[in-house]
């Protein structure tokens, strides 16, 4: 059974407070966004470094990319900060690409890798 108090706000005498914006309700948010050339998400390919979650509602992510060269470097971003922002209680989204430490394979789910065979 689901505890709907961690994800939606609640009434008090002061007046209707807002939801709680949870790691798990973020990370679901971003396993929605795919690289285009990978048929798996950017969480579970592990482009994903950081998630913090502000008191004020704000989050920020910090992701790397496959390669520096990515054809996918500026929609892939703006891709996980729309899919944040969708989230009820969220005010803004910030979204950092990083490139340190560099991705590597090592970083990808064990689902991944069975997915795209690569052992």
């Amino acid at each position: 059974m689901n505890d709907l108090s961690q994800t939606h706000g609640a009434w008090t005498p002061d007046g209707a407070t807002p939801p709680k914006i949870t790691e798990t309700s973020v990370i679901d948010a971003i396993s929605t966004v795919y690289d285009p050339e990978i048929p798996v998400n950017i969480f579970e390919l592990g482009l994903i470094y950081t998630i913090d979650i502000l008191d004020d509602g704000k989050v920020k992510v910090e992701m790397t990319l496959t390669a520096p060269a990515c054809p996918s470097a500026q929609e892939l971003p703006i891709q996980v900060k729309e899919a944040v922002m969708a989230i009820e209680g969220v005010t803004d989204c910030e979204v950092e690409t990083v490139w340190d430490p560099p991705w590597d394979q090592s970083r990808m789910t064990e689902e991944a890798r069975l997915q795209l065979n690569m052992f």
